[in-house]
């Protein structure tokens, strides 16, 4: 319950930044159409979210018939999560990594690229799936993609304050929006509010959905194996993916060095192992 009334106070964090950045850009006008585009924003999350995902990485569903062993899987681990069964696709991507997507339990779907079906055992593939199965029995799924479409989306309006300063911006007026000093100073935080926001939203969910899974598949050691092997393979043939959505998969195909580390949205692989290993013989 905690977590879920910190997430939700996060996103509605998210939607008054928002608003914000579209007071300074256009006065009380520019909020107004801001507060609406939010409110779209929420909306068109809630209901295509997995569909946009699932498009945008080319994912394509497989039947039972074509993938036995992963529905085999997907449908033992949906009982001991007590969720239904998910829709189950396939990435056309030899790095290795997945993610779930979808509005909620009902209408989720998990998804693997071909490269982490060909390198792991069944045993850490399992692990795997049930790390993304907790992440839908935890409604995660619904929570991290309207925070992903409502950060980028203020990113976005941010890079036109931007252009709004640049180019003069409007004047001092309250109903006018800011200077251009308060336009320069929005363009600068709302992106950075936006990926702390992200963050807080993914890291403590990380943990949480490595433990859950966990136990679900009943071998911590799997999963642990599997996070390792993940990041070892991912170095080598890293995946090609969208800061908004890198939260989504449970390890960020992004790589951040210096300050970008600390916008991270995944606790480092090695805290996340050395969790799960003590977890061995509790799970």
């Amino acid at each position: 319950m905690a977590n879920t009334m910190k997430t939700g106070f996060l996103l509605v964090l998210l939607t008054v930044l928002f608003v914000a950045v579209g007071s300074y850009v256009g006065g009380q006008s520019g909020m107004v159409m801001a507060f609406a585009f939010a409110v779209l924003m929420n909306a068109g999350a809630y209901w295509f979210s997995d569909k946009i995902v699932l498009r945008m990485y080319r994912a394509r569903e497989v039947s039972e018939a074509e993938a036995p062993d992963l529905h085999s899987m997907v449908h033992r681990l949906g009982t001991a999560a007590g969720v239904p069964m998910p829709k189950v696709y396939i990435l056309p991507s030899e790095s290795p990594n997945a993610f779930a997507t979808g509005r909620n339990p009902q209408h989720a779907a998990v998804a693997v690229t071909q490269g982490i079906v060909r390198i792991l055992t069944p045993d850490e593939l399992e692990g795997v799936l049930a790390h993304e199965m907790a992440h839908v029995k935890n409604r995660d799924i619904l929570i991290g993609t309207v925070a992903a479409t409502l950060a980028g989306a203020i990113m976005l309006l941010a890079r036109f304050a931007t252009f709004a300063a640049i180019f003069g911006g409007r004047g001092s007026d309250r109903d006018e929006g800011g200077g251009g000093l308060g336009l320069i100073a929005m363009a600068i935080l709302a992106p950075i509010g936006a990926m702390l926001v992200q963050m807080a939203v993914s890291r403590s969910r990380e943990y949480l959905a490595d433990a859950s899974g966990a136990r679900y598949c009943g071998r911590p050691e799997s999963l642990a194996r599997a996070l390792e092997k993940i990041a070892g393979a991912s170095r080598r043939v890293p995946l090609k993916a969208s800061p908004a959505t890198a939260h989504m998969f449970i390890l960020s195909p992004l790589s951040g060095k210096g300050m970008m580390s600390l916008f991270s949205t995944h606790p480092p692989v090695e805290k996340r192992v050395e969790r799960l290993r003590a977890m061995r013989g509790v799970a």
